[in-house]
């Protein structure tokens, strides 16, 4: 039975004992074999809850409110409140007394339902010039709207093919023996690739070391006839970079052999000014 049809059965009256309904399945409390019920057996206990059928048919007292509201053709931006609260006692008297907790939300949103009646009963507060009075619905209105809308789009969405639902995914296995396609590679794989293969070689990369025979007494003989006719020669232009440390290295203790044994002089006119190295003098 929908929820419409079961919300009907509950509002209407019961017809009067001993005589029949034209619409036996108004009255009738269940069906058994297809047959209307219109007693209890009298040796067959049933719970109560079993033929419970009227707030279990709804969500929530939202639920509830806005099919009363739509049942009655009202207007929701100008509820009748007293026509909307008695209404909606009556559905709340039919499980109270059995099912209390179940009845718990609903009670709550007749207390507020009340409330709301029983202000619009007063007159209304003062409002600012230009500004219309606070209407003690707005609330109830703005979340009737709210709630009417999420269940239309839950309704929208229920309508849409499910998977396991409506339809299954359809899965085949086929095997074939066919040659295997790899995937493509692309320049930034190779570009990554290279760089890991760089990485890799330095950390194994080996560091030979070869013996390299030089004579401080030559380099003292090259350091002298580069002096020989040349009153001063700066620091720097006796030294060779371009032909790596190790040369340097023995220039330079040339350099330091040459003026322990005062052959040649290495001077400076002031403090941070160039070096200059020549020949010692030697009186005739």
């Amino acid at each position: 039975m929908s929820s419409d049809a079961q919300a009907d059965a509950a509002l209407d009256a019961a017809p009067a004992a001993g005589s029949l309904p034209d619409v036996v399945d108004q009255v009738a409390l269940a069906r058994l074999y297809g047959e209307p019920l219109f007693a209890l057996p009298t040796d067959l206990y049933i719970p109560p809850d079993a033929l419970e059928v009227f707030l279990e048919a709804f969500e929530g007292p939202l639920d509830l409110l806005l099919y009363l509201i739509r049942k009655q053709n009202f207007n929701i931006l100008d509820i009748p409140m007293a026509g909307l609260t008695r209404q909606y006692l009556s559905y709340v008297d039919e499980i109270r007394s059995r099912n209390l907790e179940l009845a718990a939300e609903y009670l709550l949103m007749a207390a507020m339902l009340i409330e709301i009646k029983s202000r619009m009963l007063l007159p209304p507060k003062k409002a600012a010039e230009g500004e219309e009075p606070e209407d003690p619905r707005a609330e109830l209105v703005r979340r009737l709207l709210e709630y009417e809308q999420m269940k239309l789009s839950a309704a929208r969405l229920n309508e849409m093919p499910q998977l396991g639902r409506d339809f299954l995914k359809a899965q085949v296995y086929i095997e074939q023996s066919l040659q295997p396609r790899f995937p493509d590679v692309e320049l930034a794989d190779l570009q990554a690739a290279w760089r890991d293969i760089l990485k890799r070689a330095k950390l194994v990369q080996h560091h030979k070391i070869t013996r390299e025979e030089l004579s401080v007494r030559e380099y003292m003989s090259m350091v002298l006839k580069t002096l020989q006719g040349r009153r001063f020669v700066e620091f720097e232009e006796l030294f060779q970079p371009e032909k790596g440390a190790t040369v340097l290295v023995v220039t330079f203790i040339a350099l330091l052999e040459l003026a322990k044994e005062t052959l040649i002089e290495i001077t400076q006119a002031e403090a941070f000014a160039p070096i200059y190295v020549r020949l010692a003098f030697t009186p005739a």
